[in-house]
């Protein structure tokens, strides 16, 4: 938006007879997501059954199916469970690849970064051929080190993990999860055998999530915040720059900068007060004194900003320094008679003009009303 009169009201000018228009604003379409923040991340496979677990851990209602990539968004429960309150985030499935973009993986890894935490779900039931408690982990650990987080953080790998072996009540599943236990446990990962349909092993599991979480909440407590360092670019000092471009008529002078072109843009051109204080704004910054010394005369053309939006031929509002240093020896330009009319001057030869012409519009209709009326007789 721009400024009103009563904004631009100076002791010498109580009343202005004009305002600053608005400059053109930003117009597109912007899209905001929120990361999920939870305590607890469930990371896993698709189908390793995050989803199952969060719905029979906390009060949360996600969609269960059994195909790959049933939950396309964060799904977010609250666990109560003792002394302990957290929650987890069941989010999106992760395969190999994801850190690069694969599958929903960048879905999934963004949702991560928040998180204190990690519960690894891990399929003892899956019957795709290739695929073990094993082999899928070191899957994901792949994909998580590979995934970079914003500066600041702790890399992925680096916070707590946990492992749940699921779908043990499968008694196939409950063979291979005593099989690769011992394994797991060996690369000093804390292991859960649970099943989200007979809710075995899950009070032990939340238990000790929430143990996991205020730890890390006491951790997080006296941590000293990072400093926040603020860069902010530096303008040129002037505020301005002016560029000598070559042209039909000879030089062209073009101003650029921030000030001058927002200037242009605030300035209603059919009100000649609002013009002149255009005017008085570029003085007070310097571009006469600028223009003087590059070169230019009264009458030479000067662009404000890119293309051909506002162009002018120049008249100095006042003799500067620079003016006076590019005077002939000997002479004071100050000193000359001052021929530029004063306000009250132009104001009555602008009075005469309109007098004029009203004078002339009124003979021409009488001499028409006079035709008309011969040509009636």
């Amino acid at each position: 938006g721009g400024l009103g009169n009563a904004a631009l009201a100076t002791p010498k000018r109580k009343a202005p007879g004009f305002a600053l228009l608005g400059t053109p604003g930003y117009e597109g379409d912007v899209v905001l997501e929120l990361k999920t923040v939870a305590d607890i991340a469930l990371v896993g496979y698709p189908s390793a059954g995050k989803s199952s677990l969060i719905g029979a851990i906390s009060a949360a209602r996600p969609k269960i199916a059994d195909y790959p990539f049933t939950t396309l968004h964060p799904n977010l429960g609250v666990v109560q469970v003792g002394d302990f309150r957290y929650t987890v985030a069941d989010v999106p499935g992760l395969i190999e690849g994801a850190s690069e973009g694969r599958g929903l993986g960048l879905e999934f890894l963004r949702h991560v970064e928040r998180c204190s935490a990690l519960l690894h779900v891990l399929d003892c039931a899956t019957l795709e051929p290739g695929r073990d408690p094993i082999s899928d982990l070191d899957v994901i650990l792949a994909e998580l080190g590979a995934y970079e987080v914003p500066e600041g953080q702790t890399p992925l790998l680096e916070r707590p993990q946990f492992i749940a072996l699921n779908k043990v009540d499968v008694p196939e599943a409950r063979d291979l999860a005593e099989l690769v236990r011992p394994d797991l446990e060996a690369r000093g990962f804390r292991v859960f055998e649970i099943s989200t349909v007979s809710h075995e092993g899950l009070r032990p599991l939340t238990f000790a999530l929430g143990e996991l979480v205020e730890k890390a909440r006491a951790e997080a407590a006296l941590e000293t915040p990072p400093e926040r360092v603020v860069i902010r670019p530096r303008g040129p000092k002037k505020g301005f720059t002016i560029r000598v471009e070559g042209g039909t008529y000879g030089n062209v002078y073009r101003i650029m900068g921030e000030k001058p072109v927002r200037w242009v843009q605030q300035t209603d051109f059919q009100n000649e007060e609002a013009v002149g204080y255009l005017a008085d704004r570029l003085e007070k910054l310097g571009v006469e004194d600028e223009l003087f010394r590059l070169g230019a005369v009264q009458g030479s053309t000067v662009v404000i900003g890119e293309g051909d939006s506002i162009v002018f031929d120049w008249e100095p509002t006042m003799t500067s320094a620079a003016e006076l240093m590019s005077a002939p020896r000997g002479t004071d330009p100050r000193l000359a008679p001052n021929a530029r009319r004063t306000t009250s001057e132009r104001r009555e030869q602008y009075y005469e003009r309109m007098d004029a012409k009203a004078e002339a519009r009124a003979e021409v209709e009488t001499q028409r009303l006079a035709a008309y009326r011969e040509d009636g007789e």
